[in-house]
């Protein structure tokens, strides 16, 4: 059986498995939301007859999107090559904090972060171990152990055999093993919430105390805005950096937000967002801190 009778409600509802998938495997909403309209440019430009032979629209429109978004991967890591400074995945914010003032979508559906599923496989930890494997590996392992496509279809997208793609997503898998589980969002919430104080009085001792003595804080500026170029790591080094920047931005505003789907803190100025901080914690204390000031990855938190 072919398409006949599919709606064009029925292949836009496709949309939201689709921005779900490109999301994890390119880290930035913005390229994630390119890519599915190019799959979609892709679908209507078949001639009505090549769609009626098409068994089932949501899978071909899955494995164009993941092809896009496999070319898209390749060429990134050039272009992160000459980026200024780290690269971090574009953060999410709360379906309450989405800025919906930037006009309609042209599908005529909600905005692309209102139909991200705010998972485990969204984190920031989680993206940035994401950001460590090969385009194959990243999309086999997405593919398969986040959203349950068979290895088959995924050889087809890959261009590989399923055994080579359950390498591939066995070999992404013991990297992600590599990176512990945090803990609870009720756990990190209290222990950002005591960041949030600490660094408000400047308080180094209390930051430090926060603090994991090994902890590394990773800025993206994007050369864009004033951000450290390398990670600055050990918990004193931290504080003393995050107590030098209060110091030099009177009037910065702290407050605490779901930052892909976990507590961190929201640094804005005049109403203006200047930096969205995700953390990691463990044993009570912070262990990773990923701040992204680069104005593009904080449209959304107009």
């Amino acid at each position: 059986m072919g398409t006949v009778g599919t709606s064009a409600d029925e292949i836009a509802g496709e949309r939201r498995q689709l921005i779900n998938v490109a999301y994890r495997l390119l880290g930035s909403l913005t390229e994630a939301e390119d890519a599915v309209q190019d799959a979609y440019a892709r679908w209507y430009g078949l001639p009505r007859s090549r769609q009626d032979e098409i068994l089932s629209p949501g899978a071909w429109l899955t494995t164009v999107t993941s092809r896009i978004c496999l070319d898209l991967l390749g060429s990134a890591r050039v272009r992160r090559e000459r980026y200024v400074g780290a690269w971090l995945p574009e953060p999410l914010p709360d379906r309450t904090d989405w800025d919906h003032a930037g006009g309609a979508d042209p599908t005529g559906l909600a905005d692309p972060a209102d139909q991200i599923v705010l998972d485990e496989s969204v984190g920031m930890a989680f993206l940035v171990v994401l950001e460590s494997m090969t385009p194959a590996e990243r999309v086999a392992f997405v593919l398969h152990d986040v959203f349950r496509y068979p290895f088959a279809e995924i050889a087809d997208i890959l261009g590989r055999t399923p055994a080579a793609c359950k390498q591939l997503a066995a070999s992404a898998r013991r990297r992600v093993r590599v990176a512990r589980a945090s803990v609870t969002a009720t756990g990190q919430a209290d222990v950002v919430r005591r960041v949030k104080e600490a660094w408000e009085t400047k308080d180094i001792t209390a930051l430090v105390g926060l603090l994991n003595p090994d902890a590394v804080m990773t800025a993206d500026g994007g050369g864009m805005v004033g951000a450290v170029l390398r990670p600055v790591e050990g918990g004193a080094r931290i504080a003393r950096y995050m107590v030098a920047i209060a110091e030099k931005a009177p009037g910065l505003e702290l407050l605490e937000r779901s930052v892909n789907g976990v507590p961190g803190l929201v640094a804005q100025r005049a109403g203006v967002v200047m930096t969205v901080a995700s953390f990691d914690v463990s044993g009570g204390r912070v262990t990773r801190i990923w701040a992204v000031r680069n104005p593009e990855k904080l449209r959304p938190w107009a």
